[in-house]
């Protein structure tokens, strides 16, 4: 497979186009803002490391409407909430033999399977943070050493390790390790859990995941969201993966206070690394766009209605998130408040 693109270039497809043009290999970053891609084309990918300066490299940059011909790789990392723009603009660039791999938060595999062959869709749940400072210039919010632990997790949709699975896992090791799953829909609610919890409540906090770690009564919250998460999960039949060595359906699964402290305590060591990350679903409120919530959350407090699995905590995350989208609250606001009386 020759032709390749990444489909959305914020702050993650940014980072990654860097690592694979890095890498030597050709790939065009398609993205619907134009100063971004003229910024990228001018003066080159400009990747910081912990806001630190860390590499610059040159990569070819486009619009969706400067696309000619039919690509063989389509990696997709527009937010899902472009999907109804962006899945026909691939679509209109592709052929019966391309495939796509989505890197988006939540379970973008069920939008995507609705208008490709479920045999060429696959899915690699991304393991890292950033964050967007300026045109042309994304930030990695954790150490480039610890990518070569985990960065990417992939798999087919139908679990089958297919070549074309092998030749992307190449591709995306140009940024650090990736490790093969055929239990991708496992991994998707493991990756799932993680957002929902903390890039959740950051967007609650209007901060940090390190201020998440920080409070008391929200990583109270955490607790349950990962509890719901877990339930809502194993009864939609699906065995959700670990996450290095970590199993959230153990660690989340929690009867009384001393078993939430330590489901707490160990939240807060699991996500240490990811202190300085910003929730890019607060990253689009703060830049008054629309975001994620119901792709995350959301996904979590739908299952939960059709498996009849109580989920109070996420479907408060999201009224939240949804009043600082209207202007109700602002996005600095951090209404803990009004989880009183939903706990357990």
């Amino acid at each position: 497979m020759k032709r390749l693109a990444i489909m959305g270039c914020g702050s993650l497809g940014t980072i990654l186009g860097a690592y694979i043009a890095k890498g030597g290999r050709q790939v065009d970053l398609i993205d619907a803002n134009k100063a971004h891609v003229d910024e990228l084309n001018k003066n080159g990918a400009r990747i910081q490391v912990l806001g630190k300066e860390g590499f610059t490299v040159p990569v070819t940059a486009i619009t969706p409407d400067q696309m000619e011909g039919d690509y063989d790789i389509f990696i997709y990392m527009a937010k899902q909430t472009y999907n109804d723009v962006a899945i026909p603009q691939m679509l209109a660039h592709a052929n019966e033999k391309t495939v796509i791999c989505t890197c988006q938060n939540g379970i973008p595999e069920l939008a995507v399977c609705k208008q490709f062959d479920s045999d060429r869709v696959m899915g690699a749940p991304v393991l890292w943070g950033a964050t967007w400072v300026e045109p042309g210039v994304s930030n990695l919010t954790q150490s480039d050493e610890s990518l070569k632990g985990a960065a990417f997790t992939l798999g087919s949709v139908n679990g089958v390790v297919t070549p074309e699975v092998l030749e992307l896992k190449e591709i995306l090791e140009y940024m650090g390790h990736v490790d093969i799953s055929q239990n991708l829909m496992g991994q998707r609610w493991c990756k799932l859990l993680m957002n929902s919890t903390f890039s959740g409540m950051s967007t609650v906090l209007g901060g940090t995941f390190g201020d998440v770690r920080r409070s008391d009564s929200a990583m109270k919250c955490v607790a349950y969201i990962g509890r719901e998460s877990v339930r809502v999960c194993k009864a939609s039949g699906i065995k959700m993966e670990e996450y290095h060595g970590n199993d959230f359906t153990k660690i989340f699964e929690f009867s009384n206070e001393e078993e939430m402290q330590q489901t707490i305590s160990k939240a807060r060591d699991i996500w240490a690394v990811f202190n300085l990350l910003e929730a890019s679903m607060l990253q689009d409120l703060q830049k008054g766009r629309k975001c994620e919530i119901d792709a995350i959350n959301g996904v979590v407090c739908e299952s939960g209605r059709e498996h009849e699995i109580p989920t109070p905590i996420n479907d408060m995350v999201v009224e939240i998130v949804k009043k600082k989208e209207k202007g109700e609250l602002k996005v600095t606001d951090a209404p803990l408040y009004m989880y009183e009386g939903l706990f357990e």
